[in-house]
């Protein structure tokens, strides 16, 4: 299959937004921004999304996609890191080049890919590492997401254990280093590139090519992305074109500047007092998201309302997902659906009848089977990234 001219059906439908530091003596979080409304313009593949910019593409899903487990792909958020994507594979001649410290460099085909290797399949989260970055304050760099930027989907491709073990690494390999086809627009620009420690390559980290039983849409990665489950989207390449093995750290912007959060117990830091250590953001928190009703919505008095969101982790799993409607006062369990796995979406529901008219807040707290808990928005530590907010989610509807 051939994608040509990708983006000349693109319009240019939105701008980058993008906050500048604030370095005030206060820090107050607050709940991300979620008043946008999706664009009129769609992009190829997609349906119309909330567009925060058009190059790179900055796509982010609309509340009501949360309310269940697989995201369809056409709703899926998309993320690039620079400007200038190819506009035309020709999947006959892609090849993914694997060398470095091996035995045996050689370059995957996407025939080979598919033909030569065992083939897996995992239900897993992708959520972009600044997801929710709109509810910090000060406001810090970056795309001011709501909580749209996240999606799970059923993957399917080979292991990179297997696709690294054809090549034969040689003695004393500690780091995988991968860089995809996005190029940036300037030369001093840095090239996106990520790097992974061979101890973070488990079973489940796979080179896939597929997505929701379709090939990867343009703008989530095709022909091939890493899939890295438990982590955040950063680690997760798209368009792969690279894999180098190496002996030792290579220097990188995207692994050594970006991407980095306190490295102290609470992930924490003040605009005034800045972490001197930093460490790179990896596992993801646990997090709960409320996908029907949506803000603002009228529900009439004493009918059958049935709250539906999403809980997910890095891969512990979701022991229970409560829901309050006095403000935090009391919580009540909701029911969970089907288990995909541990690293997928856990769908949750709960249903009750409004008794009282008014405005009516909603609240869900996902807890995980070792016994951690979704903080309040404004205990959620502050850092200089905007990186792993999972504030408990509230959403406040009127009842008519």
């Amino acid at each position: 299959m051939k994608r040509r001219d990708f983006f000349k059906t693109a319009a240019v439908v939105g701008v980058a937004t993008v906050g500048s530091s604030a370095f005030g003596s206060n820090v107050a979080m607050r709940e991300p921004i979620d008043s946008r409304t999706p664009q009129k313009i769609n992009f190829p593949e997609k349906r119309p999304m909330i567009t925060h910019s058009n190059r790179p593409p900055l796509l982010e899903a609309p509340r009501s996609t949360f309310s269940q487990v697989i995201t369809p792909n056409d709703e899926f958020f998309v993320r690039w890191h620079l400007p200038d994507i190819p506009t035309f594979i020709d999947t006959d001649k892609y090849a993914i080049r694997i060398t470095g410290n091996v035995a045996k460099p050689y370059e995957l085909t996407l025939k080979e890919l598919k033909e030569d290797f065992e083939q897996i399949e995992v239900t897993a989260v992708v959520q972009c590492g600044g997801n929710s970055r709109s509810a910090f304050v000060p406001i810090t760099g970056g795309v001011q997401w709501g909580s749209g930027a996240m999606g799970c989907a059923k993957w399917k491709g080979v292991r990179l254990k297997d696709v690294l073990k054809r090549a034969g690494m040689k003695e004393g390999s500690h780091w995988v280093n991968f860089n995809g086809m996005e190029k940036p627009a300037y030369d001093k620009t840095p090239d996106f590139v990520r790097e992974l420690n061979l101890d973070e390559l488990n079973e489940d980290v796979m080179i896939a090519y597929q997505m929701n039983d379709e090939d990867l849409p343009y703008l989530n990665g095709f022909p091939t992305r890493l899939i890295v489950p438990g982590y955040y989207s950063d680690s997760w390449v798209k368009m792969i074109k690279d894999i180098v093995v190496t002996k030792d750290h290579t220097p990188l912007f995207f692994m050594d500047q970006a991407y980095r959060i306190a490295a102290n117990a609470t992930h924490g830091e003040t605009p005034d007092h800045l972490a001197k250590m930093t460490k790179p953001i990896t596992r993801m928190n646990i997090k709960s998201f409320i996908g029907f009703p949506d803000e603002g919505a009228e529900v009439e008095f004493q009918s059958q309302l049935v709250v539906r969101g999403v809980a997910f982790d890095g891969g512990i799993g979701i022991e229970k997902v409560l829901i309050s409607l006095d403000n935090g006062k009391t919580w009540k369990e909701a029911m969970l659906g089907i288990d995909y796995g541990r690293y997928a979406y856990r769908a949750f529901r709960y249903s009750f009848r409004p008794n009282e008219k008014g405005n009516l807040s909603i609240m869900a707290k996902a807890i995980d089977h070792l016994g951690q808990e979704q903080p309040l928005a404004k205990d959620v530590p502050w850092d200089r990234g905007g990186y792993m907010f999972n504030g408990i989610d509230i959403v406040t509807i009127k009842i008519v």
